[in-house]
């Protein structure tokens, strides 16, 4: 099971992608815990984590971001993929990631 968090600016944003990528996961057979928090609820999440990708509107948050999470791979998440929506590429990049 690979636990992926997304991060964005309310957790709203990003819930059509989350719901791609579960998609993309079920697909592929992937094992996968996939959601969405805001910036404020990812610091204090207590969830397993094994990857976080970020929005790209908080690109400029991405290091304080990770501060959170030391020993956890993060990536902003590619502009194209999240303009795009799409969960194949969002879970690619959380893969690649984790690898």
């Amino acid at each position: 099971m690979v636990n992926i968090l997304l991060v964005c600016n309310a957790g709203m944003s990003t819930s059509i992608l989350v719901e791609k990528m579960k998609k993309a996961a079920a697909e592929k057979g992937i094992e996968a815990k996939i959601w969405a928090l805001s910036s404020v609820e990812a610091k204090k999440t207590k969830e397993e984590v094994d990857v976080v990708l970020v929005a790209p509107q908080l690109k400029f948050a991405a290091k304080d971001i990770q501060n959170s999470f030391k020993d956890k791979p993060l990536g902003v998440i590619d502009m194209r993929i999240y303009g795009t929506i799409d969960g194949v590429g969002a879970l690619e990049q959380a893969v690649n990631l984790i690898k």
